[in-house]
Protein backbone atom coordinates (compact mmCIF):
# COMPACT_ATOMS: atom_id res chain seq x y z
CA UNK A 1 0.00 0.00 0.00
CA UNK A 2 2.74 2.47 0.92
CA UNK A 3 4.65 4.25 -1.80
CA UNK A 4 7.62 4.72 0.54
CA UNK A 5 8.15 8.26 -0.73
CA UNK A 6 8.39 7.26 -4.40
CA UNK A 7 7.33 9.99 -6.82
CA UNK A 8 6.58 9.76 -10.54
CA UNK A 9 8.23 12.46 -12.71
CA UNK A 10 5.82 15.35 -13.25
CA UNK A 11 4.39 14.99 -16.75
CA UNK A 12 4.08 17.67 -19.41
CA UNK A 13 2.16 17.31 -22.64
CA UNK A 14 4.31 15.99 -25.46
CA UNK A 15 5.32 18.63 -28.00
CA UNK A 16 3.60 18.18 -31.37
CA UNK A 17 5.94 17.91 -34.33
CA UNK A 18 4.78 19.88 -37.37
CA UNK A 19 6.61 18.01 -40.19
CA UNK A 20 7.28 21.20 -42.13
CA UNK A 21 8.91 20.96 -45.59
CA UNK A 22 12.68 20.56 -45.34
CA UNK A 23 12.63 19.37 -41.72
CA UNK A 24 14.46 16.23 -40.61
CA UNK A 25 11.31 14.94 -38.90
CA UNK A 26 9.41 15.12 -42.21
CA UNK A 27 12.08 13.20 -44.08
CA UNK A 28 12.30 10.57 -41.34
CA UNK A 29 8.55 10.00 -41.39
CA UNK A 30 8.50 9.79 -45.18
CA UNK A 31 11.24 7.16 -45.03
CA UNK A 32 9.22 5.16 -42.50
CA UNK A 33 6.16 5.38 -44.76
CA UNK A 34 8.18 4.19 -47.73
CA UNK A 35 9.60 1.23 -45.81
CA UNK A 36 6.21 0.21 -44.44
CA UNK A 37 4.51 0.65 -47.82
CA UNK A 38 6.92 -1.85 -49.38
CA UNK A 39 6.08 -4.49 -46.75
CA UNK A 40 3.27 -5.77 -48.95
CA UNK A 41 2.76 -8.81 -51.13
CA UNK A 42 4.91 -11.76 -50.08
CA UNK A 43 6.80 -9.58 -47.57
CA UNK A 44 3.76 -8.24 -45.76
CA UNK A 45 3.44 -8.59 -42.02
CA UNK A 46 1.53 -11.51 -40.56
CA UNK A 47 -0.13 -10.49 -37.30
CA UNK A 48 -0.71 -13.36 -34.85
CA UNK A 49 -2.81 -13.33 -31.70
CA UNK A 50 -0.82 -12.62 -28.54
CA UNK A 51 -1.90 -14.91 -25.69
CA UNK A 52 0.16 -15.40 -22.56
CA UNK A 53 3.13 -13.81 -24.29
CA UNK A 54 3.04 -16.36 -27.12
CA UNK A 55 2.16 -15.73 -30.76
CA UNK A 56 -0.83 -17.81 -31.80
CA UNK A 57 -1.78 -18.46 -35.43
CA UNK A 58 -5.16 -19.88 -36.33
CA UNK A 59 -4.89 -19.80 -40.12
CA UNK A 60 -8.17 -17.88 -40.31
CA UNK A 61 -6.80 -14.73 -41.94
CA UNK A 62 -8.12 -11.28 -42.77
CA UNK A 63 -6.36 -8.49 -44.66
CA UNK A 64 -5.24 -5.05 -43.53
CA UNK A 65 -5.47 -2.65 -46.47
CA UNK A 66 -4.76 1.04 -46.96
CA UNK A 67 -8.17 2.78 -47.00
CA UNK A 68 -6.82 5.36 -49.46
CA UNK A 69 -5.37 2.63 -51.70
CA UNK A 70 -7.40 -0.45 -50.87
CA UNK A 71 -5.59 -2.55 -53.47
CA UNK A 72 -2.44 -2.34 -51.32
CA UNK A 73 -2.42 -4.97 -48.58
CA UNK A 74 -0.30 -4.00 -45.58
CA UNK A 75 -0.72 -7.13 -43.48
CA UNK A 76 -2.80 -10.16 -42.65
CA UNK A 77 -4.02 -10.96 -39.17
CA UNK A 78 -5.20 -14.18 -37.54
CA UNK A 79 -8.74 -14.35 -36.23
CA UNK A 80 -9.50 -15.98 -32.88
CA UNK A 81 -12.09 -18.66 -32.34
CA UNK A 82 -13.78 -19.67 -29.06
CA UNK A 83 -10.75 -21.70 -27.96
CA UNK A 84 -8.34 -18.79 -28.40
CA UNK A 85 -10.63 -16.32 -26.64
CA UNK A 86 -10.99 -18.65 -23.68
CA UNK A 87 -7.22 -19.13 -23.64
CA UNK A 88 -6.71 -15.34 -23.57
CA UNK A 89 -8.96 -15.00 -20.51
CA UNK A 90 -7.15 -17.88 -18.82
CA UNK A 91 -3.77 -16.32 -19.58
CA UNK A 92 -4.88 -13.01 -18.09
CA UNK A 93 -6.12 -14.72 -14.93
CA UNK A 94 -2.92 -16.75 -14.58
CA UNK A 95 -0.74 -13.67 -14.91
CA UNK A 96 -2.75 -11.66 -12.41
CA UNK A 97 -1.18 -12.62 -9.08
CA UNK A 98 2.40 -11.87 -10.07
CA UNK A 99 1.45 -8.66 -11.85
CA UNK A 100 -0.75 -7.42 -9.01
CA UNK A 101 1.96 -8.11 -6.46
CA UNK A 102 4.59 -6.20 -8.40
CA UNK A 103 5.18 -2.83 -6.66
CA UNK A 104 2.98 -0.15 -8.19
CA UNK A 105 5.91 1.99 -9.32
CA UNK A 106 7.49 -0.95 -11.13
CA UNK A 107 4.29 -1.38 -13.15
CA UNK A 108 4.15 2.35 -13.84
CA UNK A 109 7.79 2.33 -14.93
CA UNK A 110 6.99 -0.03 -17.80
CA UNK A 111 4.49 2.42 -19.27
CA UNK A 112 6.77 5.38 -18.62
CA UNK A 113 9.43 3.56 -20.60
CA UNK A 114 6.88 2.87 -23.34
CA UNK A 115 6.17 6.60 -23.46
CA UNK A 116 9.85 7.44 -23.90
CA UNK A 117 10.28 4.77 -26.55
CA UNK A 118 7.29 6.17 -28.40
CA UNK A 119 8.61 9.72 -28.07
CA UNK A 120 11.89 8.57 -29.59
CA UNK A 121 12.72 5.53 -31.71
CA UNK A 122 9.15 4.26 -32.06
CA UNK A 123 7.54 7.54 -33.10
CA UNK A 124 7.91 7.28 -36.88
CA UNK A 125 6.94 3.62 -36.88
CA UNK A 126 3.71 4.19 -34.94
CA UNK A 127 2.80 7.28 -36.93
CA UNK A 128 3.46 5.55 -40.25
CA UNK A 129 1.36 2.53 -39.26
CA UNK A 130 -1.49 4.85 -38.26
CA UNK A 131 -1.22 6.88 -41.45
CA UNK A 132 -1.19 3.88 -43.78
CA UNK A 133 -3.57 1.59 -41.91
CA UNK A 134 -6.13 4.18 -40.76
CA UNK A 135 -5.67 6.86 -43.45
CA UNK A 136 -4.55 9.73 -41.25
CA UNK A 137 -2.42 12.58 -42.51
CA UNK A 138 0.89 13.31 -40.80
CA UNK A 139 -0.44 15.94 -38.40
CA UNK A 140 -3.48 13.91 -37.34
CA UNK A 141 -1.30 10.84 -36.77
CA UNK A 142 1.20 12.86 -34.76
CA UNK A 143 -1.34 14.31 -32.34
CA UNK A 144 -2.90 10.88 -31.89
CA UNK A 145 -0.52 7.95 -32.23
CA UNK A 146 2.46 9.81 -30.78
CA UNK A 147 1.51 12.73 -28.53
CA UNK A 148 -1.78 11.58 -27.03
CA UNK A 149 -0.61 8.05 -26.33
CA UNK A 150 2.60 9.37 -24.73
CA UNK A 151 0.50 11.72 -22.60
CA UNK A 152 -1.83 8.92 -21.51
CA UNK A 153 1.05 6.80 -20.21
CA UNK A 154 2.83 9.64 -18.42
CA UNK A 155 -0.17 11.40 -16.92
CA UNK A 156 -1.88 8.18 -15.83
CA UNK A 157 1.20 7.19 -13.85
CA UNK A 158 1.05 10.52 -12.02
CA UNK A 159 -2.72 10.22 -11.48
CA UNK A 160 -2.12 6.78 -9.96
CA UNK A 161 0.42 8.20 -7.54
CA UNK A 162 -1.96 10.96 -6.44
CA UNK A 163 -4.86 8.54 -5.95
CA UNK A 164 -2.76 6.54 -3.53
CA UNK A 165 -2.07 9.71 -1.58
CA UNK A 166 -5.78 9.89 -0.77
CA UNK A 167 -5.97 8.48 2.74
CA UNK A 168 -8.60 8.80 5.49
CA UNK A 169 -8.14 10.61 8.77
CA UNK A 170 -7.28 8.67 11.91
CA UNK A 171 -8.43 9.19 15.50
CA UNK A 172 -6.13 8.88 18.51
CA UNK A 173 -4.94 5.31 18.91
CA UNK A 174 -6.24 4.28 15.48
CA UNK A 175 -4.56 4.07 12.07
CA UNK A 176 -6.96 4.18 9.11
CA UNK A 177 -5.69 3.57 5.61
CA UNK A 178 -6.96 2.74 2.13
CA UNK A 179 -5.45 0.13 -0.13
CA UNK A 180 -6.12 0.75 -3.82
CA UNK A 181 -6.49 -2.77 -5.17
CA UNK A 182 -7.01 -3.83 -8.79
CA UNK A 183 -10.30 -5.50 -9.65
CA UNK A 184 -10.86 -9.19 -9.07
CA UNK A 185 -10.88 -10.95 -12.43
CA UNK A 186 -9.79 -9.74 -15.89
CA UNK A 187 -10.64 -6.58 -17.82
CA UNK A 188 -11.85 -6.71 -21.42
CA UNK A 189 -10.70 -3.75 -23.53
CA UNK A 190 -12.55 -3.20 -26.82
CA UNK A 191 -11.01 -0.44 -28.91
CA UNK A 192 -11.96 1.49 -32.10
CA UNK A 193 -10.16 2.21 -35.37
CA UNK A 194 -10.10 5.98 -35.23
CA UNK A 195 -7.54 6.70 -32.50
CA UNK A 196 -4.37 4.71 -32.00
CA UNK A 197 -4.00 6.44 -28.63
CA UNK A 198 -7.35 5.08 -27.47
CA UNK A 199 -6.31 1.62 -28.62
CA UNK A 200 -3.20 1.89 -26.46
CA UNK A 201 -4.83 3.56 -23.47
CA UNK A 202 -7.86 1.32 -22.94
CA UNK A 203 -5.83 -1.81 -22.13
CA UNK A 204 -2.88 0.07 -20.60
CA UNK A 205 -4.78 2.04 -17.96
CA UNK A 206 -6.28 -0.98 -16.14
CA UNK A 207 -2.98 -2.83 -16.56
CA UNK A 208 -0.91 -0.08 -14.97
CA UNK A 209 -3.18 -0.35 -11.91
CA UNK A 210 -2.52 -4.08 -11.50
CA UNK A 211 -5.29 -5.58 -13.64
CA UNK A 212 -4.68 -8.04 -16.44
CA UNK A 213 -6.40 -7.55 -19.75
CA UNK A 214 -7.82 -9.19 -22.84
CA UNK A 215 -7.65 -6.60 -25.62
CA UNK A 216 -9.75 -6.76 -28.79
CA UNK A 217 -8.73 -4.06 -31.27
CA UNK A 218 -10.77 -3.09 -34.31
CA UNK A 219 -10.02 -5.04 -37.49
CA UNK A 220 -9.31 -1.73 -39.23
CA UNK A 221 -6.72 -0.66 -36.65
CA UNK A 222 -4.87 -3.94 -36.52
CA UNK A 223 -1.55 -2.76 -37.94
CA UNK A 224 -0.93 -0.06 -35.34
CA UNK A 225 -2.38 -2.40 -32.68
CA UNK A 226 0.32 -4.89 -33.58
CA UNK A 227 2.98 -2.24 -33.08
CA UNK A 228 1.45 -1.20 -29.75
CA UNK A 229 1.92 -4.78 -28.54
CA UNK A 230 5.51 -4.72 -29.75
CA UNK A 231 6.06 -1.40 -27.97
CA UNK A 232 4.76 -2.85 -24.69
CA UNK A 233 6.97 -5.89 -25.15
CA UNK A 234 10.09 -3.76 -25.62
CA UNK A 235 9.12 -1.69 -22.57
CA UNK A 236 9.19 -4.87 -20.46
CA UNK A 237 5.51 -5.77 -20.04
CA UNK A 238 5.33 -9.35 -18.71
CA UNK A 239 3.59 -12.11 -20.65
CA UNK A 240 -0.13 -12.43 -20.09
CA UNK A 241 -0.74 -8.92 -18.74
CA UNK A 242 -2.24 -7.64 -22.00
CA UNK A 243 -3.42 -10.37 -24.36
CA UNK A 244 -4.31 -9.16 -27.87
CA UNK A 245 -6.99 -11.00 -29.84
CA UNK A 246 -8.87 -10.32 -33.07
CA UNK A 247 -12.43 -11.60 -33.07
CA UNK A 248 -15.94 -10.90 -34.28
CA UNK A 249 -18.19 -9.03 -31.86
CA UNK A 250 -20.86 -11.69 -31.27
CA UNK A 251 -18.24 -14.33 -30.50
CA UNK A 252 -16.47 -11.93 -28.15
CA UNK A 253 -19.74 -11.48 -26.26
CA UNK A 254 -20.38 -15.21 -26.12
CA UNK A 255 -16.98 -16.06 -24.69
CA UNK A 256 -15.55 -12.98 -22.95
CA UNK A 257 -18.47 -10.70 -22.05
CA UNK A 258 -20.21 -13.72 -20.53
CA UNK A 259 -17.12 -15.03 -18.72
CA UNK A 260 -17.77 -15.44 -14.96
CA UNK A 261 -14.40 -13.88 -14.12
CA UNK A 262 -15.07 -10.71 -16.11
CA UNK A 263 -14.23 -7.76 -13.85
CA UNK A 264 -14.84 -4.89 -16.22
CA UNK A 265 -15.11 -3.67 -19.80
CA UNK A 266 -13.20 -0.66 -21.13
CA UNK A 267 -14.96 0.24 -24.37
CA UNK A 268 -14.89 2.81 -27.14
CA UNK A 269 -17.13 2.26 -30.13
CA UNK A 270 -20.71 2.52 -31.30
CA UNK A 271 -23.64 3.21 -29.01
CA UNK A 272 -25.53 0.20 -30.34
CA UNK A 273 -22.65 -2.16 -29.58
CA UNK A 274 -22.15 -0.82 -26.06
CA UNK A 275 -25.86 -1.08 -25.33
CA UNK A 276 -25.86 -4.70 -26.50
CA UNK A 277 -22.87 -5.42 -24.24
CA UNK A 278 -24.61 -3.75 -21.29
CA UNK A 279 -27.72 -5.84 -21.91
CA UNK A 280 -25.64 -9.01 -22.13
CA UNK A 281 -24.01 -8.23 -18.79
CA UNK A 282 -27.35 -7.36 -17.21
CA UNK A 283 -29.01 -10.53 -18.45
CA UNK A 284 -26.25 -12.66 -16.94
CA UNK A 285 -25.52 -10.62 -13.84
CA UNK A 286 -25.99 -13.53 -11.43
CA UNK A 287 -23.29 -15.53 -13.24
CA UNK A 288 -20.40 -13.18 -12.46
CA UNK A 289 -18.04 -13.47 -9.51
CA UNK A 290 -18.28 -9.69 -9.08
CA UNK A 291 -20.29 -6.86 -10.60
CA UNK A 292 -18.41 -5.95 -13.82
CA UNK A 293 -17.42 -2.31 -14.20
CA UNK A 294 -18.73 -0.93 -17.51
CA UNK A 295 -16.90 2.08 -18.92
CA UNK A 296 -17.89 3.24 -22.37
CA UNK A 297 -17.30 6.16 -24.70
CA UNK A 298 -19.68 5.80 -27.61
CA UNK A 299 -21.34 7.92 -30.30
CA UNK A 300 -21.78 11.62 -30.82
CA UNK A 301 -23.71 14.17 -32.84
CA UNK A 302 -21.52 17.07 -31.92
CA UNK A 303 -22.64 20.64 -32.46
CA UNK A 304 -21.41 24.14 -33.10
CA UNK A 305 -23.85 26.82 -31.97
CA UNK A 306 -23.21 30.41 -33.00
CA UNK A 307 -24.70 33.51 -31.38
CA UNK A 308 -25.30 36.67 -33.45
CA UNK A 309 -22.21 38.19 -31.82
CA UNK A 310 -19.94 35.35 -33.01
CA UNK A 311 -16.64 36.17 -34.72
CA UNK A 312 -17.22 35.08 -38.36
CA UNK A 313 -13.59 34.14 -39.09
CA UNK A 314 -13.22 32.05 -35.94
CA UNK A 315 -16.54 30.34 -36.56
CA UNK A 316 -15.77 29.44 -40.19
CA UNK A 317 -12.37 28.00 -39.25
CA UNK A 318 -13.83 25.94 -36.42
CA UNK A 319 -16.56 24.55 -38.68
CA UNK A 320 -14.07 23.37 -41.29
CA UNK A 321 -11.46 22.00 -38.91
CA UNK A 322 -14.00 20.56 -36.51
CA UNK A 323 -16.00 18.80 -39.22
CA UNK A 324 -13.41 17.67 -41.76
CA UNK A 325 -10.16 16.83 -39.95
CA UNK A 326 -9.61 13.07 -40.17
CA UNK A 327 -12.60 12.89 -42.51
CA UNK A 328 -15.01 13.59 -39.65
CA UNK A 329 -14.16 10.20 -38.12
CA UNK A 330 -13.63 11.58 -34.65
CA UNK A 331 -16.33 10.93 -32.08
CA UNK A 332 -15.89 14.63 -31.26
CA UNK A 333 -16.20 15.88 -34.85
CA UNK A 334 -18.57 18.77 -35.56
CA UNK A 335 -21.53 17.27 -37.37
CA UNK A 336 -24.29 19.89 -37.01
CA UNK A 337 -24.17 23.67 -36.83
CA UNK A 338 -26.70 26.31 -35.84
CA UNK A 339 -25.83 29.71 -37.32
CA UNK A 340 -27.79 32.98 -37.10
CA UNK A 341 -28.78 34.50 -40.44
CA UNK A 342 -26.69 37.65 -39.96
CA UNK A 343 -23.53 35.62 -39.37
CA UNK A 344 -24.32 33.14 -42.13
CA UNK A 345 -24.41 35.97 -44.66
CA UNK A 346 -20.82 36.78 -43.72
CA UNK A 347 -19.39 33.24 -43.76
CA UNK A 348 -21.32 31.28 -46.37
CA UNK A 349 -19.13 32.28 -49.28
CA UNK A 350 -15.84 31.69 -47.52
CA UNK A 351 -16.81 28.40 -45.90
CA UNK A 352 -18.04 27.02 -49.23
CA UNK A 353 -14.85 28.20 -50.95
CA UNK A 354 -12.58 26.79 -48.26
CA UNK A 355 -14.42 23.47 -48.16
CA UNK A 356 -14.10 23.12 -51.94
CA UNK A 357 -10.36 23.87 -51.87
CA UNK A 358 -9.52 21.16 -49.29
CA UNK A 359 -7.06 18.76 -50.89
CA UNK A 360 -7.98 15.08 -50.71
CA UNK A 361 -5.94 11.97 -51.45
CA UNK A 362 -3.25 9.53 -50.29
CA UNK A 363 -1.65 10.13 -46.88
CA UNK A 364 1.79 9.79 -48.45
CA UNK A 365 1.18 13.14 -50.16
CA UNK A 366 1.53 15.50 -47.21
CA UNK A 367 -0.42 18.25 -49.00
CA UNK A 368 -3.71 16.40 -48.52
CA UNK A 369 -5.92 17.79 -45.76
CA UNK A 370 -8.39 14.89 -45.96
CA UNK A 371 -7.86 11.28 -46.84
CA UNK A 372 -10.11 8.22 -47.11
CA UNK A 373 -12.85 6.97 -44.81
CA UNK A 374 -11.94 3.75 -43.09
CA UNK A 375 -13.59 1.02 -45.15
CA UNK A 376 -16.23 0.08 -47.71
CA UNK A 377 -18.98 -0.22 -45.12
CA UNK A 378 -18.40 3.34 -43.94
CA UNK A 379 -18.13 4.58 -47.51
CA UNK A 380 -21.49 3.07 -48.45
CA UNK A 381 -23.21 4.42 -45.34
CA UNK A 382 -22.04 8.00 -45.86
CA UNK A 383 -22.56 8.01 -49.62
CA UNK A 384 -26.10 6.76 -48.98
CA UNK A 385 -26.81 9.84 -46.85
CA UNK A 386 -25.42 12.05 -49.62
CA UNK A 387 -27.59 10.39 -52.26
CA UNK A 388 -30.63 10.96 -50.08
CA UNK A 389 -29.68 14.61 -49.60
CA UNK A 390 -29.45 15.14 -53.35
CA UNK A 391 -33.10 14.13 -53.69
CA UNK A 392 -34.50 15.84 -50.61
CA UNK A 393 -36.41 19.15 -50.80
CA UNK A 394 -35.28 19.92 -47.23
CA UNK A 395 -31.56 20.13 -47.90
CA UNK A 396 -29.11 21.73 -50.33
CA UNK A 397 -25.55 20.60 -50.99
CA UNK A 398 -23.38 23.71 -50.88
CA UNK A 399 -20.01 21.96 -51.26
CA UNK A 400 -18.84 18.42 -51.89
CA UNK A 401 -21.42 15.68 -52.12
CA UNK A 402 -19.32 13.49 -54.40
CA UNK A 403 -17.50 10.23 -53.72
CA UNK A 404 -15.33 7.64 -55.45
CA UNK A 405 -14.13 4.23 -54.26
CA UNK A 406 -12.15 3.03 -57.28
CA UNK A 407 -8.73 3.52 -55.67
CA UNK A 408 -9.61 4.45 -52.09
CA UNK A 409 -12.73 5.15 -50.05
CA UNK A 410 -12.84 8.86 -50.82
CA UNK A 411 -15.73 11.15 -49.92
CA UNK A 412 -15.40 14.86 -50.60
CA UNK A 413 -15.90 17.07 -47.54
CA UNK A 414 -19.55 18.02 -47.76
CA UNK A 415 -21.44 21.05 -46.49
CA UNK A 416 -25.22 20.64 -46.28
CA UNK A 417 -27.69 23.45 -45.69
CA UNK A 418 -31.07 22.32 -44.39
CA UNK A 419 -34.34 24.15 -43.86
CA UNK A 420 -35.24 21.75 -41.04
CA UNK A 421 -33.30 21.49 -37.75
CA UNK A 422 -34.63 17.93 -37.53
CA UNK A 423 -33.45 16.69 -40.92
CA UNK A 424 -31.80 13.26 -40.66
CA UNK A 425 -28.23 14.51 -40.93
CA UNK A 426 -28.89 16.99 -38.12
CA UNK A 427 -29.84 14.13 -35.80
CA UNK A 428 -28.11 10.89 -36.81
CA UNK A 429 -24.43 10.05 -36.41
CA UNK A 430 -22.72 9.76 -39.81
CA UNK A 431 -19.06 9.47 -38.76
CA UNK A 432 -17.82 11.04 -41.96
CA UNK A 433 -16.87 14.37 -43.58
CA UNK A 434 -20.38 15.86 -43.62
CA UNK A 435 -21.45 19.04 -41.80
CA UNK A 436 -25.15 19.92 -41.73
CA UNK A 437 -26.06 23.55 -41.05
CA UNK A 438 -29.34 25.14 -40.04
CA UNK A 439 -29.65 28.92 -40.34
CA UNK A 440 -31.99 30.54 -37.82
CA UNK A 441 -33.48 33.97 -37.24
CA UNK A 442 -31.18 36.03 -35.00
CA UNK A 443 -33.96 36.86 -32.58
CA UNK A 444 -34.66 33.17 -31.88
CA UNK A 445 -31.26 32.18 -30.57
CA UNK A 446 -32.49 31.23 -27.11
CA UNK A 447 -35.30 29.17 -28.61
CA UNK A 448 -32.75 27.39 -30.83
CA UNK A 449 -30.71 26.41 -27.78
CA UNK A 450 -33.62 24.18 -26.74
CA UNK A 451 -33.67 22.65 -30.21
CA UNK A 452 -29.93 21.99 -30.07
CA UNK A 453 -30.24 20.34 -26.65
CA UNK A 454 -33.20 18.17 -27.57
CA UNK A 455 -32.43 17.12 -31.14
CA UNK A 456 -29.86 14.39 -30.55
CA UNK A 457 -29.72 11.49 -28.08
CA UNK A 458 -25.97 12.09 -27.73
CA UNK A 459 -24.04 14.41 -25.42
CA UNK A 460 -20.35 14.13 -26.22
CA UNK A 461 -18.89 17.45 -27.44
CA UNK A 462 -20.22 20.84 -28.41
CA UNK A 463 -19.01 24.36 -29.07
CA UNK A 464 -20.54 27.80 -28.77
CA UNK A 465 -19.33 31.00 -30.43
CA UNK A 466 -20.07 34.49 -29.14
CA UNK A 467 -18.35 37.74 -28.25
CA UNK A 468 -21.22 38.71 -25.94
CA UNK A 469 -20.28 37.42 -22.45
CA UNK A 470 -23.81 37.21 -21.01
CA UNK A 471 -24.79 35.22 -24.11
CA UNK A 472 -21.94 32.78 -23.46
CA UNK A 473 -23.22 32.30 -19.92
CA UNK A 474 -26.76 31.71 -21.18
CA UNK A 475 -25.62 29.20 -23.80
CA UNK A 476 -23.41 27.37 -21.34
CA UNK A 477 -26.29 27.02 -18.87
CA UNK A 478 -28.85 25.94 -21.48
CA UNK A 479 -26.49 23.31 -22.89
CA UNK A 480 -25.24 21.98 -19.53
CA UNK A 481 -26.19 18.38 -20.28
CA UNK A 482 -25.69 18.54 -24.06
CA UNK A 483 -21.96 17.85 -24.01
CA UNK A 484 -19.42 16.31 -21.66
CA UNK A 485 -16.71 18.36 -23.38
CA UNK A 486 -17.87 21.94 -23.97
CA UNK A 487 -15.88 24.51 -25.92
CA UNK A 488 -16.22 28.29 -25.99
CA UNK A 489 -14.99 29.96 -29.18
CA UNK A 490 -13.13 26.85 -30.31
CA UNK A 491 -13.85 23.74 -32.37
CA UNK A 492 -15.32 20.77 -30.45
CA UNK A 493 -12.35 18.47 -31.16
CA UNK A 494 -8.79 18.10 -29.92
CA UNK A 495 -9.11 17.25 -26.21
CA UNK A 496 -5.69 17.08 -24.56
CA UNK A 497 -4.78 14.61 -21.79
CA UNK A 498 -4.63 16.35 -18.44
CA UNK A 499 -6.23 19.51 -19.85
CA UNK A 500 -9.64 18.50 -21.18
CA UNK A 501 -10.57 15.04 -19.80
CA UNK A 502 -12.71 13.39 -22.45
CA UNK A 503 -16.14 11.77 -22.32
CA UNK A 504 -19.85 12.40 -22.59
CA UNK A 505 -23.17 11.22 -21.18
CA UNK A 506 -26.63 10.35 -22.52
CA UNK A 507 -26.10 7.98 -25.47
CA UNK A 508 -22.46 9.04 -25.67
CA UNK A 509 -21.25 6.91 -22.78
CA UNK A 510 -20.57 6.73 -19.08
CA UNK A 511 -18.53 9.96 -18.97
CA UNK A 512 -15.64 8.43 -17.06
CA UNK A 513 -13.21 10.94 -18.55
CA UNK A 514 -10.17 9.37 -20.15
CA UNK A 515 -7.20 11.62 -19.59
CA UNK A 516 -7.96 12.18 -15.92
CA UNK A 517 -7.84 10.37 -12.59
CA UNK A 518 -11.60 9.79 -12.86
CA UNK A 519 -11.05 6.97 -15.33
CA UNK A 520 -8.47 5.28 -13.13
CA UNK A 521 -10.87 4.99 -10.20
CA UNK A 522 -13.03 2.63 -12.26
CA UNK A 523 -10.23 0.04 -12.39
CA UNK A 524 -9.50 0.13 -8.66
CA UNK A 525 -11.31 -1.50 -5.76
CA UNK A 526 -10.46 0.25 -2.48
CA UNK A 527 -10.03 -1.68 0.74
CA UNK A 528 -10.33 0.28 3.98
CA UNK A 529 -8.14 -0.95 6.82
CA UNK A 530 -8.60 0.12 10.46
CA UNK A 531 -5.88 -0.81 12.91
CA UNK A 532 -6.37 -0.21 16.67
CA UNK A 533 -3.06 -0.05 18.51
CA UNK A 534 -4.39 -0.68 22.05
CA UNK A 535 -7.73 -2.50 21.70
CA UNK A 536 -10.29 -2.63 24.60
CA UNK A 537 -10.20 -5.68 26.84
CA UNK A 538 -13.81 -5.76 28.06
CA UNK A 539 -17.16 -5.38 26.33
CA UNK A 540 -18.69 -2.76 28.71
CA UNK A 541 -18.77 1.00 28.13
CA UNK A 542 -18.57 3.66 30.91
CA UNK A 543 -22.28 4.44 30.54
CA UNK A 544 -23.10 0.98 31.88
CA UNK A 545 -21.36 1.66 35.21
CA UNK A 546 -23.66 1.91 38.27
CA UNK A 547 -23.92 5.36 39.88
Amino acid sequence: MSKAGIRIPSPVNETVRLYAPGSAERENLKSALKRMSTETGKNRIEIPLLIGGKEVRTGNLRKVVMPHAHGEVLAEFHLAGPKELEAAATAALQAKADWENLPWHERAAIFLKAADLLAGPWRDRMNAATMLGQSKNAYQAEIDAACEMIDFFRFNAKFYEKIQDEQPISSAGIWNRTEWRPLEGFVLAITPFNFTAIAGNLPATPAMLGNTVVWKPSDTQMLSAYYISKLFEEAGLPAGVINRVAADGPLTSDVLVSHPKLAGIHFTGSTATFQSIWKRVGDGISNYATYPRLVGETGGKDFIFAHPSADPDALATAMIRGAFEYQGQKCSAASRAYVPASVWEKIQGRIVEQTNELKMGDVRDFRNFVNAVIDERSFKKISGYLDEAKNSPDVKILAGGTYDAKVGYFIRPTLLLTISPHYRTMQEELFGPVLSTFVYDDSKWEEMLKVCDGTSPYALTGAVFAQDRPAIATMSKALTHSAGNFYVNDKPTGAVVGQQPFGGARASGTNDKAGSALNLYRWLSPRTVKETFVPPKHYTYPSFTQE
